[in-house]
């Protein structure tokens, strides 16, 4: 892929602009000691130059850029420390996981809360200023943050009332796939591509938890009509425990449920294995494997659709 050469024209327009900045800026932060003493020279420092004295204001305020940076190392250590202590008290069981998800989100809001509020004050901003501020921020966001508010509370009624938790596999909003992260604000779901899809948890609304019990991985097989179906369904019977311990994702059954359909060129038996959500499509497909080859062992016809022509006698 080419890129287009920006013009000379332009190219000259951007080093004379930038030439310029360079040029006010040095004359701002060095004018005292290319003009000492001069007039020129206390305009400067007692004007724009106060604005660029990098080295006045470090040296001025050092103590508190010290106090500043302390204040948020310390956050950042406490904000570690605290989500590995929460890490370890969650990480049994897909409650947990879904609790501690949400602890660490609300514990790095918190932090960083925390850690503006001792920087303002370690600046000089009075406490009862802070707590001001806090209201008037709270009163814009409850107008101006709707939606980050509905979020939040979308969040909290989600874990709170179980709807689903991390590891379900759900069908939501057109996606579905596996939880894998429940925040106060955000739910990511990770699909059958492996693509991780991200919604605001006040877009979640009439959900499918497919992860409360067993899904069932249904094969239907074809016999022909000419066969004897209780033949048939006796060799199956005889079977279902050996094609059990061939398809281990089986969790129960399988079950042989009958006759499912009479259609036009064969009898549909029906045999279904309960199994997790994520291993119900490659179950029914070990079902298929494994039915064809017992129906292959003992010679009984999957027919495929037929089509009968009478030609008529034109005699």
């Amino acid at each position: 892929m080419k890129f287009k050469e920006r013009p000379k024209s332009e190219k000259s327009r951007i080093i004379v602009t930038t030439s310029i900045i360079i040029v006010f800026v040095l004359i701002s932060v060095l004018a005292g000691v290319i003009f000492p003493g001069s007039g020129f020279a206390n305009i400067i420092d007692n004007s724009i130059g106060k604005f660029f004295n990098l080295f006045g204001f470090v040296q001025n305020r050092y103590i508190t850029i010290l106090e500043s940076i302390a204040i948020i190392v310390f956050i950042w250590i406490l904000d570690k420390v605290l989500i590995i202590l929460v890490a370890i008290l969650t990480r049994e069981g897909k409650r947990s996981e879904t609790i501690g998800n949400l602890m660490k989100s609300f514990i790095q809001y918190l932090m960083v809360l925390i850690a503006i509020f001792l920087i303002l004050s370690a600046w000089g901003v009075q406490t009862p200023t802070l707590l001001a501020g806090a209201g008037i921020l709270g009163l814009a966001i409850s107008f101006g943050a709707q939606s980050l508010m509905e979020d939040i509370f979308s969040g909290l009624f989600i874990i709170f009332e179980r709807q689903f938790e991390v590891g379900d596999y759900i069908e939501v909003a057109g996606h579905e796939g596996t939880v894998k992260e429940i925040s106060l604000r955000i739910t990511k779901i990770e699909n059958l591509e492996g693509d991780i899809v991200i919604l605001n948890n006040s877009d979640i609304r009439s959900t499918i938890n497919s992860s409360s019990g067993l899904s069932p991985a249904v094969c239907d097989i074809s016999i022909s009509y000419s066969a004897d179906i209780e033949k048939v369904e006796k060799i199956i019977m005889d079977h279902l425990e050996d094609i059990k311990k061939k398809i281990p994702a089986i969790k129960g059954g399988p079950f042989y449920k009958g006759v499912q359909k009479l259609a036009d060129s064969s009898v549909i038996l029906r045999v279904v294995g309960m199994t997790e959500e994520l291993d119900k499509i490659q179950t029914a497909r070990n079902l298929n494997r494994e039915l064809k080859i017992l129906f292959d062992k003992n010679n009984i016809e999957i027919p495929f659709n037929q089509i009968v022509v009478h030609q008529a006698n034109k005699e």
